[in-house]
């Protein structure tokens, strides 16, 4: 997915030092013109950019397409990232510039490796009718981000205890209800330690997560009356618990179903510059990755195929000041409400 903001600027990193719970309330995005679909987006924000080394979180839906122009992102860049894509329904068709033709369904990982330089584009297909997932991006440490692109694809089988469900799409997870307990991993390579998970909780159900003390972690609340660590969380915003316990508890207070994302990893130590499609050092770097996208440069490729009524997406208008790289936010949560 791309980050069609008109005006994209790079995110400074703060956070309180204190224990607890932080919670990040999305902000409303349009994905594209006046009909097109609206996302929350909880990373990156001035409160936090990043959680391990996932730095861009869109939650989307449930939209009935049917009534809106739906999801046509027409090719666009990206340098630097990977891409997640994680669908609860319908289905998108991915189309890239390594020739990969792939659809996102529900319950499975596709996993888009930008590296060095990729293009791709995303649109739900014409049966879905409800659309409703995430878009989500993780940076790449400098040893590998100018390596070639890549695709994963994972369906992960789902374990149950309890009667709450867990799909793990990337590293290990442990799930624990009461005295029922069961842990599943992922063979999905990343370039740092990471998890990623969907865990599906009944009508007041109480999950215990086993997860690795020296990871921070997100908690994306879906649906339900969700609490983490005991801290409310509305639809569409995110709690993160910072390093240093080996559990997070997450609750569903509501007499219906509920649902959350687990995002998580080890602290992304280097200094990184987020601007639009790309993830970058410097502000030089930038300019020549918007530069080379504009001339149609073979970095980028191109993607065959889409009949959007685009060819693709122009990139914005850079900064008049110098984009920097910001140091990341301590891996430690804040008691506050993000503002």
């Amino acid at each position: 997915m791309s980050n069609l903001e008109e005006h994209p600027v790079s995110q400074e990193c703060v956070a309180d030092p204190r224990g607890g719970v932080e919670v990040i309330t999305a902000r409303e995005v349009p994905l594209g013109g006046p009909r097109a679909m609206r996302v929350r987006r909880t990373l990156p924000q001035r409160q936090r950019s990043l959680i391990g080394a996932w730095c861009f979180i869109d939650h989307y839906g449930p939209e009935d397409v049917s009534t809106s122009a739906g999801m046509d992102v027409a090719p666009h860049p990206h340098t630097g990232l990977q891409t997640v894509s994680w669908l609860f329904t319908g289905e998108i068709e991915h189309r890239d510039s390594a020739g990969v033709h792939a659809m996102v369904r529900p319950g499975e990982l596709n996993l888009m490796s930008a590296g060095h330089g990729i293009s791709h584009s995303e649109v739900s297909t014409p049966d879905t009718t409800i659309l409703h997932g995430a878009q989500l991006w993780l940076a790449l440490p400098d040893a590998v981000r100018d390596d070639d692109h890549g695709f994963d694809h994972f369906a992960p089988e789902p374990v149950t205890a309890g009667g709450a469900q867990m799909r793990v799409f990337l590293g290990d997870v442990g799930m624990r209800v009461g005295d029922e307990r069961v842990r599943a991993d992922s063979p999905v390579r990343t370039a740092t330690a990471l998890v990623g998970a969907e865990i599906v909780l009944p009508a007041h159900t109480t999950v215990t997560l086993e997860v690795a003390p020296t990871h921070e972690h997100g908690v994306l609340s879906d649906r339900g009356d969700i609490a983490v660590e005991n801290e409310s969380l509305a639809v569409g915003e995110l709690g993160y618990v910072g390093v240093g316990s080996p559990t997070v508890v997450v609750a569903n207070r509501s007499d219906t179903s509920g649902r959350v994302l687990l995002v998580g990893g080890e602290p992304f130590t280097e200094e990184i510059i987020m601007w639009w499609n790309f993830v970058g050092r410097t502000h030089d770097e930038i300019a020549s990755y918007r530069a080379q996208w504009e001339a149609g440069d073979v970095r980028f490729g191109t993607v065959e195929g889409y009949r959007g009524p685009h060819p693709r997406i122009p990139a914005p208008e850079m900064p008049t000041t110098a984009l920097r790289p910001r140091a990341n936010p301590a891996p430690h949560a804040g008691s506050t409400r993000g503002r």
